[in-house]
């Protein structure tokens, strides 16, 4: 690798590797689950818009169900093996589906059941994966480097509406779900170099185990913890602001197609535009912004493009209008906020960003959904429309870039203070 290379992207001696093993690995992850995005959203207008918010609770509710089941295994099992039993689980599941749906057994309850099981498919994957990346790099490789790792998603990404939308009308939908489970199974080999590869730099042990307290020792963790709590409210003005806009785009959608395949080629579309404005932005963009702003202003920097957005959208509830901000929503959230966000939990204990961090993006995450999947439905049926719903969510989304404000200094603060008690330990031990 030249040097210019290495200082094009920030990196540093022995890191090239580790990282491009870490590039592959988001990318067969994010590249199998947007062959499925697509298909998911569709079906979720077809299962019919009044009801998503039914759909969202049995989400919810099935992560309950699965966060005791990972908290066991990651009691039970090294931190290798917990990748290899979630990823092979997942891959198991994906082959039962492309099964029910081959055979057409009760294909409206299946479709239904897979919206739910792809929501909680992609919590899962995208958590275990920043689980392990904050336990292979510090905190100090965090900030330079998950922007470039990033990126590998975003490529993949792009690749998997392409490959959707090059091959849906040649094999049919269902027949692409095979080739999800083949890229998952890609992600565990990349996923397993870079517990080997990282680890020898760092000193973190793939095969090492996280002590476990109870299956709900996460929530616990949560519990006793302000700064894992501030993170927890950070997540539920991002959960509820998403699933407001992801319910006026299905009525607005709706109202637009009367094709399944029309809906299904826009969703492809604002895919590709998304995640091609995130490539960008993750290239060239958010390692200097991280830096040049801060931390506090990069947490707060979308929450207000989102205020605006909504409050675009309320003058103007039209498709145009939806595009424009669901893209560049999702591209700020996947480039800025997301990267920004991880490295919150490079200052908690390696129990925390496996237990925690997973409770949080998953059950946190998904409640948020649920109850403002019913809040929108509530404030729909007292007979707000779509304009003066986007208005509701403009005060809620100032709200958020604040929090972000407040949560980005939590997190120096918790930095300088462990860098005090590591040089505290070392003057005690006599290295200096």
């Amino acid at each position: 690798m030249s040097g210019g290379v290495a200082r094009a992207f920030k990196l540093e001696k022995g890191e090239f590797v580790p990282v491009a093993w870490s590039f592959a690995y988001f990318f067969c992850l994010l590249c199998g689950y947007y062959i499925l995005r697509p298909l998911r959203d569709e079906m979720g207008i077809q299962g019919g818009v009044d009801a998503l918010a039914w759909v969202f609770s049995a989400t919810f509710i099935l992560m309950l169900a699965v966060v005791p089941a990972f908290g066991w295994a990651v009691a039970r099992f090294s931190r290798r093996g917990v990748v290899v039993a979630s990823y092979g689980f997942f891959v198991v599941n994906l082959l039962v589906f492309f099964l029910l749906l081959r055979a057409e057994i009760e294909p409206t309850w299946t479709a239904r059941a897979f919206f739910v099981w792809v929501s909680v498919f992609n919590l899962f994957v995208i958590s275990l994966f920043w689980s392990v990346m904050n336990d292979m790099f510090d905190q100090a490789q965090a900030l330079r480097l998950f922007g470039l790792i990033a990126a590998g998603g975003s490529l993949g990404a792009i690749a998997g509406p392409g490959l959707t939308t090059l091959l849906v009308e040649r094999v049919g939908p269902v027949n692409l779900l095979p080739l999800s489970a083949a890229l998952l199974i890609i992600a565990v080999v990349c996923a397993l170099q870079v517990m080997q590869r990282a680890g020898s730099q760092t000193g973190a042990a793939p095969n090492a185990r996280v002590r476990s307290e109870s299956v709900w020792a996460g929530a616990t963790h949560v519990a006793r913890s302000p700064y894992l709590l501030g993170i927890c409210v950070f997540i539920v003005f991002y959960s509820a602001l998403s699933t407001f806009l992801y319910f006026e785009q299905a009525r607005i959608v709706e109202n637009a197609f009367d094709s399944s395949a029309q809906r299904t080629q826009v969703f492809a579309a604002m895919d590709l535009a998304t995640n091609t404005l995130t490539l960008a932005l993750q290239f060239f963009a958010t390692a200097r912004l991280v830096a040049w702003l801060g931390l506090p202003v990069a947490l707060a920097m979308i929450p207000v493009a989102v205020a605006a957005g909504f409050g675009a959208l309320g003058l103007a509830p039209t498709l145009a209008v939806l595009v424009v901000f669901q893209v560049v929503r999702r591209a700020g959230n996947y480039a800025i906020t997301k990267p920004a966000r991880e490295t919150l939990f490079s200052v908690v204990s390696t129990e925390d960003k496996y237990k925690a961090k997973n409770f949080i993006d998953t059950v946190v995450y998904r409640g948020g959904d649920a109850a403002s999947g019913w809040l929108f439905t509530g404030l729909s049926a007292i007979g707000l429309g779509l304009s003066a719903l986007a208005f509701a969510a403009v005060p809620l989304a100032t709200l958020w870039a604040l929090f972000g404000i407040m949560l980005g200094r939590a997190r120096h603060a918790r930095e300088r203070g462990q860098d005090d008690q590591e040089t505290t330990t070392q003057i005690h031990r006599g290295g200096i």
